[in-house]
């Protein structure tokens, strides 16, 4: 989540309390990407469990049920499972079974089923996404540590940009912290982030890759934009309070599982022109 506009009163403890927070959690992210496989699916699996619990809250409101929350975590976890073990395509087609029978018994009940349709590819299309790209033989740590790297990026620069320089509102209906200013520093960010990658990785352009990691950010921001809709729509200022400092875990993923979603689009599109040539990698 790009919170980018700092304000003198309190702004130092917030941000302490973030670095606190990014501390804990980003050595425990970057280990399990290491290691990959069921090790990553573990942490997937533990964040799609919260994912789930604070998704059903924002999306269903007072309405909101035990099962609501159920249907999603199964949803999550079977996805995760079968992608882990080498079927992305099972995967989407146990979750869609289990959306189906969602929406089957919302429609039974006559209650709305557009947010089992959003809950479907906000949660289970982005662990598909991730797991499918990490688990690519050649670039999968690569691109995974890459894609992390570009969402924290851009979450860095764009806040300091926000607080340092400030400036015209982003969309302020939606967020009112945002800038112009920390959308263009998180731009500046991802698009550094594309470069080291290129060169760390000895492939691909880093121009190319500098101009994705731009594109990556407005999805970034986009994935933003979503999530703070749906906590207006919902009346509550975070998703949860898990993390200090950052609120719940869609808070502090809301951005990446719209990059995830973009970048496992952009790795099917260049493997398809590009046969055997890697992920995400331009000759």
């Amino acid at each position: 989540m790009v919170d980018n506009a700092g304000h003198p009163s309190g702004a130092a403890s917030d941000l302490k309390t973030r670095v606190m927070s990014a501390a804990v959690l980003a050595p425990v992210a970057l280990g399990a990407t290491w290691m990959g496989g069921w090790f990553f699916a573990a942490l997937l699996a533990a964040a799609a469990l919260v994912m789930a619990q604070e998704l059903a809250r924002l999306l269903y409101g007072a309405a909101v049920g035990p099962r609501d929350a159920a249907g999603l975590a199964v949803a999550g976890l079977s996805a995760i499972v079968l992608a882990t073990a080498g079927l992305p395509g099972a995967a989407l087609a146990a979750a869609g079974a289990v959306l189906t029978f969602a929406l089957a018994s919302r429609s039974w009940s006559s209650r709305a089923m557009m947010p089992a349709l959003i809950a479907y590819c906000y949660l289970v299309i982005p662990l598909v996404a991730l797991v499918w790209l990490r688990n690519d033989p050649e670039l999968g740590l690569a691109v995974t540590i890459w894609l992390l790297a570009t969402v924290w990026a851009i979450d860095i620069c764009a806040y300091f940009a926000g607080r340092f320089i400030g400036g015209p509102k982003l969309a302020p209906s939606i967020s009112p912290k945002k800038t112009w200013a920390g959308l263009i520093g998180g731009m500046t960010g991802a698009a550094a982030v594309g470069v080291v990658t290129s060169l760390w990785i000895g492939a691909g352009s880093p121009l190319l890759l500098a101009l994705i990691g731009v594109g990556m950010t407005v999805l970034e921001q986009a994935g933003d934009f979503f999530e703070s809709a749906l906590k207006r729509r919902a009346g509550v200022k975070d998703s949860g309070t898990l993390i200090p400092g950052h609120g719940g875990i869609l808070d502090r993923v809301d951005g990446l599982v719209a990059v995830a979603a973009g970048a496992a689009l952009l790795a099917l599109l260049h493997n398809a022109a590009h046969p055997g040539a890697g992920v995400l990698i331009w000759p």
